[in-house]
């Protein structure tokens, strides 16, 4: 039985995994970096361990030293979060050396989706629709060429062992792919440690939802519906909302059956979300699988009423999935709002000090921070330092509510995204829910 977890992540997210862990009496591990020293995250958990240096390397990415901190405090299982070594085989691999329950998927699973090549051909197999695209890595610009003109521009340039849209390209025309195919590969392999590539044909006026799954040790694997994750800037997303406002119930319905299969073909386990594009006439294709829990994790908890990271925490102490899916229904509406800390023009990070932090508060708010008054953001991290959701019983009401609390919400020391959030909000086309992929860069700059 888990009754003590080391959170192996830092921020919001190992602030929400504590809260969870604190409602069902399990002990809590920080573990921190010597730059999060002061993090709100640090002091909320039972116990505290620092890692290293505020270097990823030395700190989160550290897998000895948060086994060796694991070891020492005798807990039963590691939460990974997002991001960091949420979704590193060798990870899961050192945890199961060291006896440790590791609260995510498989080994296996993690090592098949972790490839987008080999994740695409086997959602192929298990019928799951998939991009036109290539089967193997590209080897040269000759091949290269080769292929795209067979699938036709425009295309998508993609890392196989990508994330977070690094590596990532739409190209036009040969010209474009010239230039962009070795400049992608090297950043791949500088960020990822491996520089394979693929392509992809363009899907265009593309919709990004995804649907949010739960899976046990018995078979048992159930969906949550889904969520729009459109609104998106250098291909990370900023804003989500749940349900997405344009999707048909037979669509949903078959997206939900078709991320089940995607599931039970690669025998997964606990939490995890198949994303697919889908074009204007609702013919969807898979786009990779996150073998993790997600950063937009909460609008779906706010239209169901199920707390994902405590059901994470119970198929990974080996529990019945007790919920059917017939039993799940979508109750009103959710939408969260990333806060970073960045140039809302440039899309720059904007590390600095936050002498001034005052957020709006009533009961259809919550919010999931990392930050807090007279608190340093580094530049050593991800420059999200927090999300706001709000919920309501409509869209309109949802997207009035989400707003009026931006309005409300104040950073002062720190350029933050919140001028860009409201003009997103103001958007005629947002409004109406007539967004794509491509809305930030082709329509509200305009």
């Amino acid at each position: 039985m888990i009754k003590k977890i080391l959170i192996a992540n830092r921020g919001e997210i190992a602030a929400r995994v504590i809260r969870t862990c604190k409602q069902l009496g399990i002990t809590t591990v920080a573990v921190y970096s010597e730059a999060d020293q002061k993090a709100p995250y640090v002091n909320m958990a039972d116990e505290k361990h620092l890692l290293g240096g505020p270097r990823v390397q030395e700190s989160y990415l550290n897998i000895d030293k948060i086994i060796s901190i694991a070891r020492k405090t005798n807990v039963d299982a590691i939460h990974p979060g997002y991001g960091f070594l949420s979704e590193s085989s060798i990870f899961v691999e050192k945890c199961e050396e060291a006896s440790i329950t590791f609260i995510g998927p498989p080994k296996k699973a993690i090592e098949q989706m972790g490839s987008k090549i080999k994740a695409r051909n086997l959602m192929q197999q298990a019928g799951v629709p998939v991009i036109p695209g290539t089967e193997e890595a590209i080897n040269n610009i000759d091949e290269a060429i080769n292929i795209a003109q067979s699938i036709g521009y425009p295309i998508m340039l993609k890392a196989s062992h990508g994330g977070g849209g690094i590596g990532m390209q739409v190209v036009q025309n040969e010209q474009d792919l010239v230039k962009s195919f070795e400049s992608n590969a090297k950043r791949a392999q500088a960020f990822f440690g491996n520089g394979a590539m693929f392509m992809e044909k363009k899907i265009e006026n593309a919709r990004h939802i995804e649907i949010q799954l739960l899976a046990d040790h018995f078979g048992n694997v159930i969906h949550l519906f889904e969520r729009d994750c459109s609104i998106q800037r250098r291909n990370q997303k900023v804003i989500e909302e749940a349900p997405c406002p344009c999707l048909s119930q037979e669509t949903r319905t078959k997206m939900g059956e078709a991320a089940i299969t995607a599931a039970k073909s690669l025998g997964y386990t606990n939490a995890g979300t198949v994303e697919f594009l889908v074009d204007e006439k609702e013919n969807f294709y898979f786009l990779e699988m996150n073998t993790r829990i997600q950063v937009e994790h909460p609008i779906t908890e706010e239209i169901t009423g199920i707390d994902i990271v405590e059901k994470q925490i119970e198929i990974a102490d080996r529990k019945v999935l007790t919920i059917k899916q017939e039993d799940l229904n979508i109750s009103g509406y959710a939408m969260e709002a990333r806060i970073y800390a960045e140039d809302p023009k440039t899309f720059l990070p904007s590390p600095g000090h936050i002498h001034t932090f005052s957020i709006p508060k009533e009961d259809y708010i919550r919010h999931e921070l990392g930050v807090t008054e007279n608190y340093d953001v580094t530049p050593f991290y991800d420059p999200m330092i927090g999300k706001l959701i709000v919920k309501g019983e409509s869209r309109e009401l949802v997207v009035n509510r989400l707003k009026e609390a931006l309005l409300h919400y104040k950073v002062e020391g720190i350029k933050t995204n919140i001028p860009m959030l409201l003009k997103t909000l103001d958007h005629e086309a947002f409004r109406k829910g007539n967004i794509t992929t491509t809305f930030v860069e082709n329509q509200l700059n305009k």
